[in-house]
């Protein structure tokens, strides 16, 4: 069968359910495969399709297996694994996922327009004894979001990676819950917490390669393909012989933690990476299969793409020829805002940082729309259009900080370390009052003082190579005395959130200033309305820009002179910095602020 013809005909059947109670795995390349069950060696028959599989001896959860292939080399975990409690190098453990802990029932919500917190769970808090994180020690704050007036969590990547920490995008046990967050059981009891108060569980996944710790996929079969080059290697094979299997390993991994797990989006890492020149994309596939998955769990199921193409076909439907994906981070509101707040232009901001530019991508999401990009020295992206009926503001996630965006700096700062409050206040009210679907990254809401740093928990083989890229790759950038050594467990510990210090001076304040904002965001249905025709921006000044969502404006200034806006508003929602107005000179900012209108 051809890959177009596998296809074709996954297109009509989208992958079935994994049986969990038999012994099973796809080894094509191989003529004998071995399974070791608690330390017990079987034979496993050989099928016509390339699966091996043991019916005589059933799977029991508990139960501790690993492979190996022609009787030589290592005893390998499972490519579906749902659980390596000893690391992914060891063997793997047998789960019945629906045997996991659930108690109530949970119908689902909409994530368009919602409010998203991203969260890592090694750092969101201290975890026992301070050593990191975990499903249950996170489920200790999930009240504070709610109180905050968050929608939904997004959890940075949890897949099975090496070591006991790290930021998850060099996962390979794309199946498997992290050992050290707590393992299948803990992520059941987080996504049923969750639920309970009314928060739906979004996780980043990484499809688009597999970290080179404990992956060994390509003993397998043929998941990985030389016919294209990414940045990280060999492109992961959806197109070439023997993708029809490998799609429907990744596809039965969304459906593991969509379905079984209970999860209900989301966010799939870098798709620009996943090569891909079959008739049918990969994502148009997942996204058919995923919409069936929600008629049979009667849940509506969200998929995110980050993707910097800057192409509205990614979050157009496949009836109209697009990938199908529900939403797309916008980078580009992300830049706007962030060049325009800080000044900073090096690197991929040089396009950015005017009010012009700023006001561009507040109304149309992106900067570049087959414009030339300097930081890619070419033409690049396509324009929103703002009457489409395939897409909307909603469809586009925007944000002041997220994980890369902090955690790719030398030292992991955030946009507020060394920043006036008044000007993160005023990022802060461009994004969770603009057209689309907002996300905060953990800490933000009250500025935490805490960085959130890039760590690594490699081998002594692998960990000084990343070490040393590290250093190499920032010094380009004139940072070389400035970076956090990864695998000083100290980058690590230093990125915790310190959640005793939102009652202190300061970070108080923030935190009260965000909840203002999505109070207000939950209350004028103007501010949620998603028909990027009915947003309007405009330039003031080269230090001021106006926001207007039907009757309700957003004023932000970054200069450190006065503003004087000429005329009184009806109503000032919300404020900060130093403003006062006067019914003749009418609002007046002395340095830099934001306040909130309705006319």
């Amino acid at each position: 069968m051809t890959p177009t013809d596998s296809d074709r005909a996954r297109q009509e059947s989208p992958v079935a359910p994994r049986r969990h109670d038999r012994y099973e795995v796809w080894a094509p390349s191989a003529s004998r495969v071995q399974i070791r069950i608690d330390g017990a060696e079987h034979e496993m028959q050989a099928q016509t399709d390339g699966w091996h599989r043991l019916p005589e001896v059933p799977a029991r959860p508990g139960a501790r297996y690993a492979f190996r292939l022609d009787g030589d080399g290592p005893w390998a975990p499972d490519p579906r694994s749902l659980s390596q409690p000893d690391g992914v190098h060891a063997d793997s453990e047998v789960i019945d996922p629906a045997a996991l802990p659930r108690q109530g029932a949970w119908s689902g919500r909409s994530l368009r327009g919602a409010v998203l917190y991203e969260m890592h769970v090694g750092t969101f808090t201290p975890g026992p004894d301070g050593t990191g994180g975990t499903f249950d020690s996170a489920i200790e704050r999930l009240d504070e979001l709610v109180d905050l007036g968050v929608d939904a969590v997004e959890l940075m990547p949890i897949a099975a990676f090496p070591g006991d920490r790290g930021w998850g995008y060099d996962g390979v046990g794309l199946y498997a819950a992290h050992a050290a967050y707590g393992g299948p059981e803990a992520l059941a009891r987080f996504v049923d917490a969750a639920h309970t108060r009314g928060l739906a569980v979004v996780l980043d996944v990484v499809h688009n390669h597999l970290g080179p710790a404990g992956n060994y996929l390509g003993m397998f079969g043929p998941y990985f393909t030389d016919h294209y080059e990414t940045p990280w290697g060999s492109a992961v094979n959806l197109d070439q012989p023997g993708s029809g299997e490998v799609r429907d390993f990744l596809l039965g991994s969304v459906r593991h933690w969509l379905v079984d797990m209970g999860l209900d989006g989301l966010r799939l890492d870098a798709v620009h990476e996943l090569r891909d020149s079959s008739e049918h994309h990969f994502l148009a596939e997942l996204a058919d299969a995923v919409t069936a998955w929600e008629a049979q769990t009667g849940r509506e199921l969200t998929l995110i793409a980050e993707s910097d193409r800057n192409q509205p076909a990614t979050v157009t439907p496949t009836a109209a020829g697009g990938l199908g994906m529900d939403m797309q981070w916008a980078d580009d509101v992300h830049h706007g805002v962030h060049a325009w707040i800080t000044g900073e232009q090096r690197g991929y901001y040089a396009d950015f940082g005017s009010s012009e530019v700023l006001t561009r991508v507040l109304t149309g999401m992106f900067r570049h729309t087959g414009t030339w990009s300097t930081f890619r020295d070419r033409e690049w992206g396509a324009p929103v259009d703002p009457a489409s009926p395939h897409y909307d503001a909603h469809s586009f996630v925007t944000f002041v900080q997220d994980h890369d965006q902090v955690g790719n700096r030398a030292r992991g700062d955030r946009i507020h370390h060394g920043l006036d409050p008044a000007l993160h206040a005023a990022a802060a009210a461009l994004v969770l009052l603009g057209p689309g679907t907002p996300m905060l990254f953990q800490g933000e809401e009250w500025a935490a003082s805490t960085p959130f740093a890039y760590f690594t928990d490699h081998d002594d083989e692998l960990g000084p190579l990343v070490s040393a890229g590290r250093a190499e790759e920032f010094a380009a950038m004139g940072w070389a005395d400035q970076v956090f050594d990864p695998q000083d467990r100290e980058s690590f510990t230093r990125s915790m959130l310190r959640w005793e210090e939102r009652t202190e001076d300061g970070h108080a304040q923030m935190l009260d200033w965000y909840r203002t904002l999505i109070a207000l965001r939950r209350e004028h249905a103007e501010l949620r309305d998603p028909d990027l025709r009915t947003v309007e921006a405009q330039v003031l000044s080269p230090d001021a820009v106006l926001l207007r969502r039907g009757s309700i404006e957003v004023l932000a200034h970054r200069g450190d002179g006065g503003l004087e806006t000429g005329s009184a508003p009806r109503e000032v929602l919300a404020a900060f910095g130093q403003v006062a107005v006067d019914e003749t000179a009418g609002l007046h900012l002395d340095g830099p602020g934001v306040v909130v209108t309705r006319s």
